[in-house]
């Protein structure tokens, strides 16, 4: 199983939030490019990036601090957050960045994702679906549209999506442990490759991920609150 630790950047700053409330915000490292820095010595093999500020404005508030991520390590980086037009993607891309990750404008407008497919290739571009109750979140995770996730996610991999970042926003940054059951009902009815978001809590959630066949998980609080050493449970799972 792949292990992509999170950089979420707010005010070009790494910070968590807590089940994606803009109200709930703990700062952990002042520069983003350090905390990228030091999860690539520790072991780290992906980052996962996600512009907050962006993901309400729909525009790339903390590019600067996302060059300087990307121009600091040496492995693929990953980024979401706002970004809903091609001039958006192709930023993204010239900032060195390796996966780009479509969330709300991927619900709104299908025939976007189907062109950002056939330009940048099913490697390239990753869907952020974003879920409460089983249906998809938009904005930032502030509103709630009433499209399954799982219809969603089935109807992307029609059009030649590969990757799709799963999240219950229930669960992010509560360390209550990710939702498996829904996560491994995404990934098994859909066709899609499934990395999973929200929730891990320690070495037994990325366990319980891997026994249940995920593709990835992204590590968020648990590593930031001391729960996982990255370094260990990349010798474990990636090696």
């Amino acid at each position: 199983m792949k292990l992509f630790p999170a950089i979420d950047m707010k005010n070009g700053q790494c910070v968590r939030l807590t089940q994606g409330r803009f109200d709930a915000v703990k700062v952990y490292e002042e520069d983003p490019a350090r905390m990228a820095l030091w999860l690539e010595k520790q072991g780290a093999r992906y980052l996962h990036t996600v512009d907050l500020d962006g993901a309400l404005e729909g525009r790339g508030v903390n590019n600067e601090a996302l060059r300087r991520i990307c121009g600091s390590v040496h492995i693929p980086v990953q980024n979401g957050g706002g970004i809903r037009s091609m001039q958006q993607i192709r930023e993204k891309l010239d900032l060195g960045v390796q996966r780009v990750i479509i969330g709300t404008a991927a619900v709104r407008d299908p025939d976007f994702l189907r062109e950002a497919l056939e330009a940048y290739g099913p490697e390239r571009i990753v869907v952020g679906i974003d879920a409460k109750g089983g249906m998809v979140a938009t904005e930032g995770w502030l509103k709630v549209s009433s499209v399954p996730a799982v219809e969603l996610g089935a109807s992307m991999r029609e059009m030649g999506l590969i990757y799709c970042v799963y999240t219950d926003i229930a669960r992010d940054g509560m360390l209550t442990g990710p939702n498996i059951p829904e996560t491994v009902r995404m990934q098994q009815e859909t066709g899609l490759t499934v990395i999973a978001s929200g929730g891990v809590s320690g070495m037994n959630d990325l366990e319980a991920l891997e026994q249940a066949g995920v593709y990835g998980a992204i590590i968020g609080k648990a590593m930031y609150e001391g729960r996982v050493d990255i370094g260990v449970a990349v010798g474990r799972f990636e090696i």
